[in-house]
């Protein structure tokens, strides 16, 4: 097991990850090119302000209900003293800012008051879900060295999550207990913006996950994103479908209660259902839901015969983790023509989307479509690696890798300092608050302005670098061979392969 105690101690300082080798005259040009192309994105936003003041502030300027779920619904007032009783119960366990406490359990209400309570006192969350099996638990919570497990559920808990709890050294306690504490009093504990403020673990090529550490200014940064790119309001409300192993479950929890919108917490039953998913975001008046692509699709066949006026009340579809297939894009645009589509990538390293795109009628004329432009403080380098090792910048219509720098970097991967250089380095580029590179392993190409009618510079995405084949001396990427199958309407999907023959 690793070592319990501050996460500071278990992360690699930026002055021991490697220099990206970029000859001086080729930083200039990708400087410049990222400029010319609109490839950073810079705004003024206050990342000093925890979600939990925010909550406060809206609950003594005009108290409004800020979360529900199946079993209740919790006001702005109510769900900040429900994080403050959680923060005593976290202090009476001995936690102590800077320590890991594990949240588990089926999504709920009670998730976000314990994540707000974590950042009252200054902790890291980390979540386990309760579909996860025992040693999943285990090696999550055991990687990062959490010493305290919430458990959520009214009920009791599924045991694989406590017998991996168990595994992992943890101590377990119900958040109902902290009903009988008094207030945790204080403002939240943040010495400084680059506090981390979660860790999320991803896969891992040897198996082993990888916990992936998010300051609080990239997830702040993150939450502004969505409300300037989604133009939300108070009026909004926002489904929180996500596992809670999953990085947009974070945005989704928090986004809305920075502006006085309501979460509205959707359990796997009904969000696996999509018939009954489409009735609760109706019944619920639900205005901006993520799914994967594939969930799109579902959604849309269920959707086929049901009544004019299903999901009259949806504003955007956000379609992430997947890469979204123009097909889908066609019917979505058909289907729904009053609620927008948007496309979002980005990597949980980087406190989840890094770009956004809206989906147009002329993005349906691609091959492939966009995935857009950078979110506000943010800065895209696409980078080619040259025959030396070195790093060239591509301009319009290359194909590169795609970096990211700028607010968004997290910190790297928890306990892992050999995993962390392999896929950050210090930004040869910029002066950014963390100075730090994360190289996505994607392979992507900046459209020119009027590809899909947008009059900007957008990245398409084209795959995985390790998916570039050359035949012949000619690279290919077979990710779009995949693409333009799939157009066919009678190739549902489509996974190519390369086989090399004897002479």
């Amino acid at each position: 097991m690793n070592a319990r105690g501050p996460v500071g101690e278990r992360l690699l300082a930026r002055d021991g990850l490697p220099v990206l080798a970029v000859p001086p005259a080729e930083v200039e040009r990708a400087r410049e090119l990222t400029a010319r192309h609109g490839m950073s994105g810079f705004r003024e936003v206050d990342l000093a302000d925890p979600v939990i003041a925010r909550v406060e502030r809206v609950a003594a300027e005009r108290d409004r209900p800020a979360v529900t779920d199946a079993r209740r619904a919790l006001s702005y007032a109510e769900l900040a003293a429900e994080a403050r009783r959680i923060a005593a119960l976290l202090e009476r366990e001995g936690v102590r800012p800077g320590e890991v406490v594990g949240v588990g359990g089926a999504r709920c209400a009670s998730v976000i008051s314990a994540f707000l309570a974590i950042e009252l006192v200054g902790a890291l969350y980390v979540p386990a879900d309760e579909t996860w099996p025992a040693g999943r638990v285990r090696d999550v919570l055991g990687q990062a060295g959490a010493s305290l497990l919430v458990t959520v559920d009214e009920g009791e808990s599924a045991p694989a999550l406590l017998e991996g709890a168990g595994e992992a050294g943890c101590r377990v306690v119900r958040v109902q207990e902290a009903a009988g504490c008094a207030p945790w009093e204080g403002p939240a504990r943040l010495e400084s913006l680059d506090q981390p403020r979660y860790v999320l673990f991803t896969s891992g090529s040897t198996g082993r996950p990888k916990g992936a550490v998010v300051e609080h200014q990239g997830m702040i940064n993150h939450l502004y994103a969505k409300i300037v790119d989604l133009e939300l309001t108070g009026a909004d409300v926002v489904a929180q479908t996500a596992p809670l192993g999953f990085d947009i479950s974070v945005w989704q929890m928090l986004c809305p209660l920075l502006i006085g919108g309501r979460v509205d917490v959707i359990g796997d039953e009904v969000g696996h259902d999509p018939v009954a998913f489409a009735r609760a975001v109706d019944g619920q008046g639900i205005s901006i839901v993520e799914l994967v692509p594939t969930m799109v699709r579902h959604l849309l066949d269920d959707l086929a015969d049901a009544p004019a006026g299903s999901l009259a009340a949806l504003r955007w579809m956000i379609a992430t983790g997947e890469e979204l297939p123009t097909e889908l894009s066609r019917r979505w645009l058909a289907a729904m023509p009053h609620a927008r589509l948007l496309n979002a990538y980005g990597p949980t390293e980087c406190s989840d989307d890094v770009t956004h795109h809206t989906v147009t009628a002329g993005d349906l004329e691609l091959l492939r479509l966009p995935i857009g432009v950078p979110i506000i403080n943010s800065q895209l380098y696409v980078l080619r690696r040259e025959d030396d090792d070195t790093w060239s910048a591509c301009d319009l219509d290359e194909t590169g890798e795609l970096f990211v720098g700028g607010v968004c970097v997290g910190r790297g991967y928890l306990g892992d300092p050999e995993r962390t250089r392999d896929a950050f380095c210090q930004d040869p580029f910029e002066a950014t608050p963390t100075g730090r590179l994360y190289r996505t392993g994607d392979a992507v190409r900046l459209l020119p302005p009027g590809a899909g009618g947008d009059p900007r510079p957008t990245l398409q995405y084209l795959g995985r670098v390790d998916r570039q084949v050359k035949i012949s001396g000619v690279r290919m990427e077979l990710g779009e061979i995949e693409a333009v199958l799939q157009r066919h309407p009678g190739v549902a999907a489509a996974a190519v392969v390369v086989h090399e023959y004897p002479a």
